[in-house]
């Protein structure tokens, strides 16, 4: 059984949270990822790995090649998780808005 780690730990770092952005547009070896990084080519893999270790990303061969694609339904997992705390914050901004409403119509 493989050990998974924590999605949030996964994406708390900026350069995991880059190879996501990379991979929502199209499949990319681990090489092409690493050259939009400045960081040697074992740390970026060490990144993949880690989005891997959490399904955020799956590796794909194709011939000797192995491409990285973005796992959509993780990232929807972490949206819906999102989701209570934005409408939260959209509660709270509304009322922040009657607020600011009210003082304007005073004045």
């Amino acid at each position: 059984m493989k050990l998974r780690r924590d999605i949030f730990q996964a994406i708390s770092d900026p350069t995991r949270r880059g190879i996501l952005v990379l991979l929502t547009t199209q499949a990319m070896t681990a090489g092409a990822i690493a050259e939009n990084f400045d960081a040697a080519r074992p740390t970026i893999s060490k990144h993949i790995q880690i989005l891997n270790e959490c399904d955020l990303v799956e590796a794909n061969q194709q011939g000797r090649e192995i491409y990285y694609v973005l796992k959509v339904d993780k990232m929807k997992e972490i949206d819906k998780w999102l989701e209570q705390f934005r409408a939260i914050w959209e509660d709270r901004f509304n009322q922040l808005d009657n607020v600011l409403e009210k003082l304007k119509n005073k004045q």
